[in-house]
């Protein structure tokens, strides 16, 4: 796991954000807010314990996309309890056809990767700037690390955020997945990059 601050003031809370794959922390770059934000990716291995948490007084955890079994997987192994933990855009079994993405189109998408496939995902994402630099070999790695790693250990959501129009992680999958916490899920009309430049983190953790 690749870990780097967005921010950082010397406040006692932090915002954990787990990134989706490959997308780096482009699809928050329009968000604001006063806790201190650090941010990781790269799910081939989930072994980074990220002990600069521990000197803070509260943890709150935003997982996206590919991030929410991620952190879901790292807290089992870490023990961690963020004080509150959100999903957006994604579930706990990432390689299910009927819970997430289908495994072979995850294999697909790796197979395929290249520079154009990839800004081609950026734009059905919904990334509203320029498709990052990519390292092929890596984000290929990290998508079957995914698909063996499999479905992550059950855990209760404070929010859960379905986008209506989410062309990765079809709408319909995360409606099935998330039925068992119905009370936390909230859909919002958006593709699967639903942050808005002149949001706030708080608005999303709410």
């Amino acid at each position: 796991m690749r870990q780097q601050w967005l921010s950082r003031s010397g406040t006692q809370e932090v915002l954990l954000v787990f990134g989706g794959w490959a997308l780096g922390p482009a699809p928050f770059q329009g968000l604001s807010g006063d806790a201190d934000t650090l941010f990781v990716d790269d799910y081939t291995r989930l072994d980074n314990p990220l002990s600069d948490l521990a000197q803070y007084d509260r943890v709150n955890l935003i997982a996206f996309s590919f991030g929410v079994a991620s952190a879901a997987h790292w807290l089992t192994q870490t023990g961690l309890q963020p004080d509150r933990l959100v999903a957006v855009s994604g579930t706990l079994s990432p390689a299910d056809a009927e819970h997430g993405i289908a495994p072979d189109m995850i294999r697909a998408t790796a197979d395929q990767l290249c520079t154009a496939s990839f800004a081609k995902f950026c734009r059905r994402a919904g990334l509203e700037t320029a498709a990052p630099a990519i390292e092929i070999d890596a984000a290929r790695a990290e998508l079957f690390g995914v698909i063996e790693r499999g479905t992550a250990p059950d855990r209760k959501f404070d929010r859960i955020w379905i986008p209506q129009r989410d062309r990765i992680i079809p709408t319909r999958a995360q409606q099935a997945a998330w039925a068992g916490q119905q009370d936390a899920v909230r859909e919002v009309s958006a593709p699967h990059v639903p942050f808005a430049a002149g949001q706030s983190w708080k608005e999303w953790i709410a």
